[in-house]
This record gives C-alpha cells, structure tokens and sequence, in this order.
C-alpha cells in the first residue's frame, strides 16, 4: 500500500501556514487581505512546508536515518532562501519602485517577498506539529 502522508503532510502544513497568514494580514487590515496574500508574512509556507517533511520523516523513520539528514540539508537551503535571497530581492523592488515611480504609472513590483527570523520560526512551528500530528495520527 501506498503511505501518502509523505505527500499530504507538506500540502496540509502549506493549507494552514497559509490560513494562519490570510487571518491574521485580515485582521491587521481590518478587511479580508486577499491582496496581501503572496510571499512574507507570518508565517513562513515555505519554512512550514519543509519542515513539515523533515517532522513527519524524524516521527516514522527516526532521527538517526540517513533521508533525515537531506530532508534537514533541504530544509535548511530553503530556510536560508526564504530569509536572505529573497529579502535582497524585496529591497532591489523597493528601490525599482522608487525610480519607476515618476515614470512608469503601472503596477508596482511586490516588496513584502523575503521573511523575517520571527515568520521563519512560527512557520517551523507550524510545520513541526503538522508533521509530527500526521506522523502520529495517519497510519
């Protein structure tokens, strides 16, 4: 049979990360933030996802199986990715804005994109007890 909870677990952990972002930018708001719903805020999808996986492989295969050092090592790329990269990139968008701003009247280039130590770490929370609930729940 089939154990599916290796491709559940990381969707679920997206599906309440990105809840968990819609209601509170809502209630920051003071109105339903679909505009707000994107890449930053608290928490983290990205790091929830990860680290969703690397929960559910520590709970079923145990911490001292190989696959967890490259779930970890995964983890650990997109973690880093989420917080510098693409930070960086949020304050090239502020500055494009900046210079675009009397020129060019289109849209402007999101700058909310990269995630601070704080989303990074709620979204690991997240992640953590979503894979440990699937990974003890779901047989």
């Amino acid at each position: 049979m089939i154990d599916l909870s290796y491709v559940l677990t990381p969707f679920v952990a997206w599906l309440i990360a990105g809840g968990l972002k819609f209601f509170i930018n809502s209630i920051r708001a003071r109105r339903l933030a679909f505009g707000l719903i994107g890449y930053g805020g608290l928490p983290s999808n990205h790091s929830s996802i990860v680290s969703s996986v690397v929960a559910l492989i520590a709970v079923r295969e145990g911490i001292g199986s190989p696959i967890i050092a490259v779930a970890i090592a995964v983890a650990f790329v997109v973690i880093l990715d989420a917080r510098s990269l693409r930070g960086q990139v949020g304050k090239q968008a502020i500055a494009l804005n900046k210079l675009r701003q009397e020129n060019d009247p289109t849209r402007p280039l999101r700058e909310r994109i990269g995630h601070t130590p704080v989303e990074i770490v709620a979204g690991i929370i997240v992640g953590v007890l979503v894979g440990i609930a699937i990974g003890l729940l779901v047989p």
